[in-house]
């Protein structure tokens, strides 16, 4: 007789940004006390807007989005898309390459189950958003993390990738900008991993949503525009460079001159056949916001939200003894590293515990990006400034607290 339980794999599958931690901020939340929440990129949580073009669309032709569309996504979606990542330098790419998902946790999860067997390894890097290593999980594959080196702006480890490579390896992810250093990559960086691929014969799955965020006019390079031979798999979406993450609008863009793409691609249309289609007022909107690129670019100028609230975040650290961050370049979220032998701090989980309690401040401990050295939290850097600074002081006061 089968024993009626769980499947094994579900053990494995975890995300922390919505974990023990979150679910007591919730109870705390229930009995009446207020909660800075932290933990989750969510812009409109904190105040942001969609933008008036998008909005006007959408409520002009929302009609359009009742019924099902095309397993891949609607035409005029599928076009700007693609038009978009050949801006980024992707080459010989067409729409039926491109297929739109809710959001870029779906993609992710067609993209392993389109490649990866049970038992085989995908390479993903540590720190890392937990998508990744649970869409492995899910298939029972095996995550196999690779370092990321905070001495080094938190850019992969070559070296460390080559070395954890084996029989059963089958792709590596990068995810660029990072989430949760909010690193951005070096073209140098991108060229060794494609090296590494090309020696091992992998598939690249670049997550590349916050392309978009990226700071100081610093230039982002879609990893198959330098590696037009690998089979790469591009994630991309609106959920952050336009704040729309309840959309869920994210796309997958399949490229490399492989036989292994064309097998994709088939892959991908059985599982997006099999799903129906994605959510198609969304896709209604696509083309307009990717026209709409003022929106973003006045987020991270000087005077937007976001490269404001950078500032206030990173000057922050800088005044509290003890704590340390590498700058970021990309994305919202910061990385902070506690000094342990100033604090006594031995579990970055029972500190994400007592800062709650004590400042009801919701973080993300490392651990949960499977980082191992108990001494990294994660900042989702959203509020405004006012309130970030607040709560800066807030933290800062409490590590007073651990001080030895």
């Amino acid at each position: 007789m089968i024993n009626n339980k769980v499947a094994d794999r579900i053990s494995n599958i975890h995300s922390d940004i919505r974990g023990p931690v979150f679910f007591k901020a919730l109870e705390m939340e229930k009995q009446g006390q207020k909660v800075l929440k932290l933990n989750t990129g969510n812009p409109a949580a904190f105040g942001f807007k969609m933008p008036d073009s998008v909005k006007n669309y959408l409520i002009e032709n929302v009609d359009k989005s009742l019924g099902y569309c095309g397993i891949r996504g609607m035409m005029p979606a599928l076009e700007a898309i693609c038009e978009y990542e050949k801006t980024k330098g992707i080459q010989n790419i067409t729409t039926d390459d491109v297929f739109i998902c809710n959001g870029v946790s779906e993609a992710a999860n067609m993209a392993v189950t389109a490649l990866v067997n049970a038992g085989e390894e995908v390479l993903i890097p540590s720190p890392c958003y937990s998508l990744w290593t649970n869409s492995v999980y899910q298939v029972g594959g095996n995550p196999v993390l690779y370092v990321c080196d905070e001495e080094s702006n938190w850019n992969p480890d070559l070296k460390d990738i080559e070395s954890k490579i084996t029989s059963k390896t089958k792709a590596i992810v990068i995810i660029n900008p990072n989430n949760p250093t909010g690193a951005l990559y070096p073209d140098e960086i991108l060229e060794g991993i494609a090296k590494i691929a090309r020696e091992h014969n992998l598939v690249v799955f670049s997550d590349e949503i916050y392309d978009r965020l990226v700071l100081d006019n610093l230039p982002h390079t879609s990893f198959a525009k330098i590696a037009p031979d690998l089979t790469v798999v591009t994630f991309n979406g609106l959920s952050k460079s336009h704040c729309l993450c309840g959309f869920r609008c994210g796309w997958a863009v399949l490229s490399g001159e492989t036989e292994l793409r064309a097998e994709l691609r088939k892959a991908f249309v059985t599982l997006a056949s099999v799903r129906l289609c994605s959510n198609a007022a969304m896709q209604l909107i696509i083309p307009t916001a990717l026209k709409d690129t003022e929106y973003t670019k006045q987020m991270i100028s000087p005077g937007g939200r976001i490269y404001e609230q950078r500032q206030v975040v990173m000057d922050a650290i800088k005044d509290i003894d003890g704590l340390s961050c590498v700058k970021t370049q990309g994305a919202f979220y910061c990385f902070p590293k506690i000094d342990t032998k100033r604090y006594n701090v031995t579990s970055d989980k029972e500190f994400a515990y007592g800062l709650l309690e004590a400042k009801k401040i919701l973080i993300v401990a490392g651990s949960g990006f499977g980082w191992n050295t108990n001494d990294h939290f994660r900042i989702v850097m959203l509020p405004e400034p006012e309130q970030l600074k607040k709560a800066m002081y807030e933290m800062g006061d409490y590590l007073q607290t651990l001080k030895k």
